[in-house]
């Protein structure tokens, strides 16, 4: 029989002869620790010292081609963290859930000893967190208006550390820009840049404090511009970009590659709440033309014409005879308003303002908004296949909103159109839907869901007031006329609360 010390060197010579094949072939076993110590204490004496190559220049930084740091240097000191504390409305007792109350009096039982007092929960404040952009040296600065909305108390954060009570100076939710002021001088304003100017394909930073973990840089392209319909504010034009956006960064600052301020960053379209690739930023323009009515009028005033405008589809640019589909269809034309006394008329459709194009709808009522009121500008409108030069003197946005009710009243149906039943307008109708006297026409009580009028949009509580250009009255007007239409394609021209527009219903579509 062997010995132990036999055993233990017959196994060092297996080991060696083995070599690094047994540690693959024993994983997890006892034999694989003792082969990993006992190679581990051999000294490499084959093999030369490892030779890594270094390249000590530094990092060529022109133009931004290598690196983004001169950029970043020179905007991040302007961007900074915004701190808010905000005190929730407190709860009573009275308001708690059914069969909390009793719960609540073991607790707060002191405080309802008097009958006539309604005792309140504590409410602990809330705070929040976002990010702001300086924008001029004397302090002033620009975040979005949902950052500091109801806020108590507003604090900002500077990159170098130096912290400041800030004072909002106003907010506008109708394009979600705020302004706030801090009282220092000599700050590191970041410039502004034409953000008209701004292109699909740009190359752009987003900065900004996300999730509170501190200033963070991110980069991306421009997305796409004049984008809508994606938040729900009223004015919408934004700047859609890659570069990552995270809860954090509203308020902070999209920047071209020249450290120059094209866009506040404001929202994203994610399903997960985090960066998916889809972020929104206000143009800068728009941003500073808020920022001026806020300082210097303490109110955001708004352009006003008085039209009713619809964006041109296939459809109407044909029945209006038009090359293309660029442009405003004027609707409605309000009586008294700028747009009349400029000579506007239904069924003219603006092309150009201030001597800017116009591509659509948005783009006009983003236009107008942003016009001073009291402002002559000039309008290029398309009329009869015609092109008109009139001057417009814009007045300011009345503060006022229609009211609508949908609700059909219970008239007679004519079948004057396929599936629509109307009437003629009486005063009970006049009462329900809120009409103006003088509007005339023939009143559409119902549509049929698959037909091609409810396709087309029409819908019950219309007011007819054109078919195919020509007047009505009533609907014996539109009976006869649509009666004896040569086309099964109408072009009516609608009322509904807020003003005229057009709609094209073509009956030989299928419905």
């Amino acid at each position: 029989m062997k010995t132990n010390n036999q055993k233990r060197t017959m196994m060092t010579q297996t080991l060696k002869r083995l070599g690094p094949r047994l540690v693959l072939l024993a994983i997890g076993g006892t034999l694989f620790a003792g082969a990993v110590i006992a190679f581990s204490q051999k000294p490499n004496t084959e093999n030369a010292p490892v030779s890594i190559t270094m390249d000590q220049r530094p990092l060529v930084r022109e133009n931004g081609q290598n690196s983004f740091a001169p950029v970043v240097k020179k905007v991040a000191p302007g961007v900074v963290k915004v701190y808010t504390t905000t005190r929730a409305h407190p709860a009573s007792f009275r308001s708690a859930p059914e069969g909390m109350e009793d719960l609540m009096r073991r607790f707060f039982g002191n405080q309802l000893r008097n009958p006539s007092q309604t005792p309140v929960l504590p409410v602990p404040r809330q705070h929040g967190v976002g990010s702001g952009v300086i924008v001029t040296k004397d302090g002033y600065l620009l975040t979005n208006n949902h950052v500091v909305d109801g806020a108590e108390e507003v604090k900002v954060a500077l990159a170098d550390g130096h912290e400041f009570t800030a004072k909002v100076i106003g907010g506008d939710p109708k394009t979600d820009i705020a302004v706030l002021k801090i009282d220092s001088k000599d700050l590191p304003a970041v410039p502004m840049a034409d953000s008209d100017n701004v292109e699909v394909g740009d190359l752009v930073l987003a900065i900004g404090n996300p999730f509170g973990i501190g200033q963070t840089v991110t980069t991306g392209i421009v997305s796409a511009t004049g984008r809508s319909g994606t938040t729900g504010i009223d004015y919408e034009d934004f700047i859609q970009t890659d570069a990552a956006i995270n809860p954090g960064n509203s308020g902070g600052a999209l920047v071209d590659t020249e450290g120059r301020l094209i866009g506040i960053n404001t929202a994203i379209l994610s399903r997960t709440g985090g960066n998916q690739g889809i972020g929104f930023a206000i143009p800068a323009n728009l941003a500073k033309y808020v920022m001026e009515r806020l300082v210097e009028d303490g109110k955001v005033t708004r352009g006003y014409l008085g039209i009713m405008i619809q964006d041109v589809s296939p459809a109407l640019a044909k029945e209006f005879k038009l090359e293309d589909r660029r442009g405003a269809l004027v609707g409605d034309v309000t009586r008294r308003s700028p747009a009349e006394r400029a000579g506007l008329k239904s069924g003219d459709v603006v092309v150009e303002y201030d001597g800017k194009p116009v591509k659509d709808s948005r783009r006009l009522r983003l236009e107008v908004a942003g016009t001073r009121p009291g402002a002559e500008v000039p309008l290029k409108v398309v009329r009869d296949g015609t092109i008109r030069l009139l001057t417009v003197t814009v007045k300011e946005l009345p503060g006022y909103e229609y009211s609508s009710n949908n609700t059909s009243p219970p008239l007679e149906d004519t079948s004057t159109l396929s599936g629509v039943g109307v009437a003629n307008l009486n005063n009970q109708a006049r009462r329900q839907y809120r009409l103006p006297a003088e509007l005339s026409g023939a009143l559409v009580t119902n549509v049929r869901p698959d037909s091609a009028a409810a396709e087309a949009g029409l819908r019950p509580g219309d007011i007819v007031q054109e078919v195919n250009r020509t007047p009505i009255r009533n609907a014996d007007d539109l009976l006869e006329i649509t009666a004896n239409a040569d086309s099964k394609q109408i072009l009516l021209r609608v009322w509904r609360p807020g003003g005229s527009r057009y709609v094209v219903v073509d009956e030989s579509e299928p419905g």
